[in-house]
C-alpha cells in the first residue's frame, strides 16, 4: 500500500477522528440533528483542516519547537475565520444555526492533533491529502449521525437543505411519515451519543470480520 492510500484509509476508516481517535464531539453531538447541519459543519471542518494543515506544513521548519502549539493554534484560529466569513457571505441562514461551532472548530482537538502529529512532520502534498481525507471522514460520520437523527427526530430527510443550497432545493425535503410527531430524544444531545455509540459499534464489527477473514487466508496459505 503506497503512502497516498494510507494516508486515505486512515482519514476515511482507520484513523477516523470521530469514530476512532474520539475527536472533535462536541460539535459533532450539538449540530448533527439534521443532514444539512452536519454537512455545513463537515465541509467547513474540511475547509480549515486543508488550510491549518497546509500551512503547518509549510513553516514547519522555521518554527522552534518550544512555541509551535501556540503558532499552530493562531493558524487554525486564522484558518476558522476565513470559514467563518465565507459561512457568514453565501450561507448565512446557515450559519446562525451552526455558527457558534463553526468558531469552536478553533480547539477541536482532532485539527489540532492532524498539525502536530502529521502536517508538522510532512510535506505540503501529504499534509493537504490528510486534512482533506480526515474531513472526509469527520463529514461521513456527521452525515451518518444527522440522518439518523433527522429521520428518527423529525421523519424527514433533507429538510432545510434551501439554507445552503438556495430555495431551489426545497424540493429535497422528503418526508417519510406522515402525521409523525417526532421522537424528542434522538434530537437531543443523549440521543446524539446514542447514535455514535452506534456507528461506532457497527466500525468495531465489520473491523473484526475483516480482520477474521484476512486471519483465515493466512492461516490457508501457511497449510
Amino acid at each position: 500500500m503506497s503512502d497516498y492510500n494510507k494516508i486515505i484509509s486512515d482519514g476515511l476508516w482507520k484513523n477516523n477522528p470521530a469514530t476512532v481517535q474520539l475527536l472533535g464531539l462536541c460539535p459533532l453531538l450539538a449540530v448533527t440533528s439534521t443532514v444539512v447541519n452536519a454537512l455545513g459543519l463537515g465541509l467547513a471542518t474540511i475547509l480549515v483542516l486543508v488550510i491549518s494543515n497546509i500551512t503547518v506544513s509549510l513553516i514547519r521548519n522555521i518554527v522552534r519547537p518550544e512555541i509551535r502549539i501556540p503558532v499552530f493554534v493562531l493558524v487554525i484560529a486564522s484558518a476558522v475565520t476565513i470559514t467563518d466569513i465565507i459561512m457568514q457571505a453565501f450561507f448565512y441562514e446557515l450559519y446562525l444555526i451552526i455558527g457558534l461551532f463553526i468558531a469552536l472548530i478553533t480547539t477541536n482537538c482532532a485539527i489540532i492533533a492532524r498539525a502536530e502529529a502529521f502536517a508538522s512532520k510532512n510535506t505540503v502534498a501529504d499534509s493537504a491529502l490528510d486534512g482533506l481525507f480526515m474531513g472526509l471522514g469527520f463529514t461521513a460520520v456527521l452525515l451518518v449521525l444527522g440522518t439518523l437523527r433527522e429521520i428518527i427526530g423529525f421523519g424527514t430527510l433533507f429538510q432545510q437543505f434551501d439554507l445552503m443550497f438556495g430555495e431551489g432545493a426545497q424540493w429535497m425535503k422528503i418526508t417519510l411519515f406522515d402525521n409523525y410527531d417526532g421522537y424528542l430524544l434522538a434530537i437531543l444531545p443523549p440521543g446524539a451519543f446514542i447514535g455514535l455509540g452506534l456507528i461506532i459499534a457497527i466500525k468495531n464489527v465489520i473491523d473484526k470480520k475483516r480482520e477474521k477473514a484476512v486471519t483465515g487466508i493466512l492461516q490457508q496459505s501457511a497449510t
